[in-house]
């Protein structure tokens, strides 16, 4: 059956006060931002804590759920048929077209369930129940009623319009992107920063997001890797500002004038900076980091104290709990995983040290830093400076 139309039910927006509108038409934007590459015409609208997508001419039903599946904010995405007469007879004319069309094989059981929002019909919803379940009988005697565990669900809510649906397709739930302001992403060629921007722009985050790139110990493969990775978490979030930051300079005057098992908290201390610094650029309110407790050198609760005390913003952690299976599943299913394990390193082995630090004492990390002198002042600036902003649109 080609649907003519699809509701939308939400979850959380709706435990929202006055200003439930504003959640409401940010995600009617996120969702005309989704369909906008989806052949066909769409129109989205809002009645009375409901929102549609009525479809025009032709179009193909699974891209539309495909793409609503990638809005935030979706809770349920359910296919339907809208009957303009809601004359009684006829809506029980549309019950019976319908399950005829949506379910070909009889041998089921089911149940109606009727709502009234219109307090104005005439017919209870409990009569309703009844007698479409009998017409529903009387059409195809092969099907049964089952009150407690039916093989479908077939939900009558009368409105404006009279709406028919029994499928509900789970959509990805959380908050629409844009309600919850704007945050930079320290976004490596790995399997945990993707997950990390994913589950923060689930939270109604706009995303930033900054790659360090170290032209000529990385290769463009790498860069082209970071780039794609932002463009697959903008499917969810939606347009994605990455900045390429050269960090080549950064690394060798750390490298030349550290000692080398802390080369890795120092030079991620320097990314923290220069991200922070970005952040502020673009008006973003706080950095994110797919860092995990204990998961390497560098992200021991120690190591991780020692790179926030250069960060005056907030740093969000999103998988700082999860082990590494649980982040591999989730980059599985948002669709990140095969190309964060495209073998194109991030960053080269001559800057990491053999035996890293995994307690700094962030006093001491402080002292080697005052060997960089003013020299790594210049190379911070002309990094932020130069650095090559890349669209990100998914």
């Amino acid at each position: 059956m080609k649907y003519q139309s699809f509701l939308i039910k939400y979850a959380e927006i709706g435990t929202k006060g006055k200003n439930r509108y504003m959640f409401e038409d940010t995600l009617i934007k996120q969702i005309h931002h989704a369909l906008k590459d989806v052949d066909g015409e769409f129109q989205v609208t809002k009645e009375s804590g409901r929102i549609y997508v009525m479809a025009a001419g032709n179009y193909d039903c699974d891209d539309v759920i495909d793409a609503l599946k990638r809005v935030f904010g979706i809770a349920d995405i359910c296919p339907m048929v809208q009957i303009e007469d809601k004359g009684y007879e006829n809506l029980k004319k549309s019950v019976v077209s319908y399950m005829d069309q949506v379910y070909p094989d009889k041998n089921l059981t089911f149940k109606v369930v009727a709502r009234r929002g219109d307090k104005s019909y005439p017919v209870s919803s409990e009569q309703m129940n009844r007698d479409l379940g009998e017409v529903i009988l009387e059409a195809f005697p092969q099907m049964k009623v089952d009150v407690h565990h039916p093989d479908v669900l077939l939900r009558v809510e009368v409105r404006q319009k009279i709406n028919l649906f029994s499928e509900m397709i789970p959509g990805p739930g959380g908050m629409p992107v844009g309600t919850n302001g704007r945050a930079m992403l320290l976004l490596s060629g790995g399997i945990d920063s993707p997950v990390a921007g994913y589950m923060i722009a689930k939270r109604g985050v706009v995303l930033d997001a900054v790659y360090f790139h170290a032209p000529p110990y990385t290769s463009e493969r790498a860069k082209q890797k970071v780039v794609d990775l932002a463009n697959l978490v903008a499917r969810y979030s939606g347009p994605i500002n990455l900045f390429v930051v050269n960090f080549t300079d950064i690394q060798l005057c750390i490298y030349e004038n550290c000692p080398h098992e802390e080369l890795t908290i120092i030079m991620r201390r320097y990314m923290m900076r220069i991200a922070q610094e970005l952040a502020k650029r673009t008006g973003a309110l706080g950095l994110i980091t797919g860092e995990s407790i204990g998961q390497v050198a560098s992200q021991t609760m120690q190591s991780l104290a020692a790179t926030n005390d250069v960060c005056t913003m907030p740093v969000f952690r999103p998988v700082i709990g999860f082990d590494k299976q649980e982040i591999i599943d989730l980059s599985e299913k948002i669709g990140t995983y095969e190309t964060s394990i495209q073998p194109y390193e991030d960053c080269c082995t001559i800057f990491v040290a053999k035996h890293p630090v995994t307690r700094p004492n962030i006093n001491v990390i402080r002292c080697s830093e005052l060997r960089l002198g003013e020299q790594i002042d210049g190379l911070v600036d002309e990094a932020l400076n130069t650095a090559e902003r890349i669209l990100c649109e998914g």
